[in-house]
């Protein structure tokens, strides 16, 4: 398939270039041509050093991802029902990383369904561009069929490890990688965290019209890559030994993999997992009409349906505002009275100015309907106040019901933690060192930072975890220097 034409003076490129990721596209050269080839690490110093063209280089990078993403171009084939839950959870993982792809029904393809007999068990194929067919497979094995995380043993010692590619992890990543800082970054899914799947925020400073999550987690994605950060995703961090009795007295992450990454500071910005509330059945509908966002993807589902959302705060408002764009009608289950001790104005005025939008207050989820294998058929909540309950033919009920802090990772670390898991920071006296104060952002492990979500008392908010993100890398530098003053 052609994608573009290329001319004299111009050059071939995309994202991945920028860490050094293998290409999504094969150049075919149709006569005798001369080209330089330029590695990764001075792609990104020709970018950072010549502003101007390092910007026209940037925009056209970004602009060649999206492109092949609307295309569905040049990334894996999915062959699979385009309604089964493992295709919805790996057109879910490729798209909240970037990575284009394109799906193949074997109920409109006579070669996919051919191709999907010949494997016997295999409800799911997935074609990698390098021809390689994978069976039933998981995210990660996806991922390093696509090249899109390496396998490589890390030696090295890292200046900041951070684990979380949220909003605030990655505005570390940012600030500490452009001031010189050698960063890594994991998470055990997709970057942008629980914001990535926010249909639209709209009062982030600099946007007036609003921008997506995936929009605004995007550009901090390549912004942190621009600057020489080293992203692993998927990775999953198992444990952080604190001991410090490894090689050059370090850190050390223990990852699922078996693999140890050695660093000097490690940042946690691990956020929140879904809360899942006490209704029968709810595991086995997950990825089958139980969803924890509302993508593009879970948009298209819910076309000329009636769905439910339960939820009263600012992602909850922002994905019924979103839903109601293509849903028939919008039910919106809050246990209090409304919304407004919970959700912004704006918001709240968007919903009431929703046609399609009802608000059900004192009205809890009390059970679900269906077959686990064909999927959700409908839901039943009922009002605390009469008891009275009704069904709704609902094939998709969306949850943003909260978030519990992802921090079991930490537990042979001795992290303090608050009654409800969060991480505490900025604590006298509880740092192990008896003649330093922790840093505002500093756990009570010497070097171990926490910013946005997981910390006990941040606002839990975008822009408040940008500027965690930020004001640690000040702190890290502190700490890295040993200097004993804190700002």
């Amino acid at each position: 398939e052609l994608i573009a034409n290329q001319g004299v003076g111009q050059f071939l490129a995309e994202v991945g270039q920028l860490s050094g990721r293998p290409a999504l596209v094969d150049g075919h050269a149709e006569e005798d041509v001369e080209v330089l080839l330029v590695p990764s690490d001075q792609l990104r110093a020709l970018i950072i050093a010549e502003a101007d063209l390092g910007e026209r280089i940037v925009r056209a990078l970004i602009l060649r991802r999206v492109a092949l993403i609307d295309a569905g171009a040049s990334g894996p084939v999915l062959i699979g029902p385009a309604n089964s839950a493992e295709v919805r959870r790996l057109q879910g993982f490729l798209g909240r990383n970037g990575h284009p792809h394109h799906v193949v029904d074997p109920a409109l393809d006579a070669d996919a369904a051919a191709l999907l007999q010949q494997y016997g068990e295999a409800h799911l194929l997935v074609v990698c561009p390098n021809g390689a067919v994978l069976m039933n497979p998981t995210d990660d094995a996806v991922a390093r069929c696509l090249g899109m995380v390496d396998s490589d043993e890390h030696t090295e010692l890292f200046d900041v490890a951070i684990v979380g590619a949220g909003p605030a992890g990655l505005a570390t990543a940012v600030y500490a990688a452009s001031e010189g800082l050698r960063v890594v970054v994991l998470d055990c899914r997709s970057y942008g965290g629980q914001a990535g799947a926010s249909a639209r925020i709209e009062n982030y400073l600099g946007f007036p019209t609003g921008i997506s999550g995936g929009a605004l987690a995007g550009r901090a994605y390549v912004q942190a890559q621009k600057f020489g950060a080293e992203i692993l995703i998927p990775a999953e961090v198992e444990s952080l030994d604190c001991t410090r009795e490894g090689p050059m007295g370090a850190l050390a992450l223990r990852l699922k993999d078996g693999r140890r990454l050695n660093t000097r500071t490690v940042v946690i910005a691990s956020g929140a997992r879904y809360r899942r509330p006490a209704v029968p059945r709810l595991a086995e509908f997950e990825g089958r009409g139980i969803w924890y966002w509302a993508s593009a993807l879970e948009a298209r589902m819910c076309a000329e349906q009636e769905v439910a959302l339960v939820g009263g705060g600012n992602s909850a408002g922002q994905a019924a505002v979103f839903l109601s764009q293509h849903a028939a009608k919008v039910n919106v289950l809050v246990r209090g009275p409304s919304l407004a001790a919970s959700m912004s104005r704006y918001l709240i005025d968007r919903l009431e100015a929703a046609s399609n939008i009802e608000l059900h207050p004192y009205t809890e989820l009390v059970s679900l309907h269906g077959n686990p294998e064909t999927g959700l058929e409908g839901a039943t909540w009922r009002d605390a106040r009469s008891k009275a309950e009704h069904d709704c033919p609902a094939r998709n009920v969306f949850l943003f019901v909260g978030a519990e802090p992802e921090t079991d990772w930490l537990e042979g670390c001795n992290v303090m933690v608050d009654a409800h898991g969060f991480v505490c920071t900025g604590q006298r006296g509880t740092n192990g060192e008896s003649d330093r104060q922790a840093a505002a952002l500093e756990s009570s492990v010497p070097g171990v930072f926490a910013v946005g979500d997981v910390r006990s008392g941040s606002v839990k908010r975008v822009g408040g975890a940008i500027g965690e993100g930020a004001a640690a890398v000040a702190q890290i530098h502190q700490y890295l220097s040993g200097t004993q003053t804190v700002a």
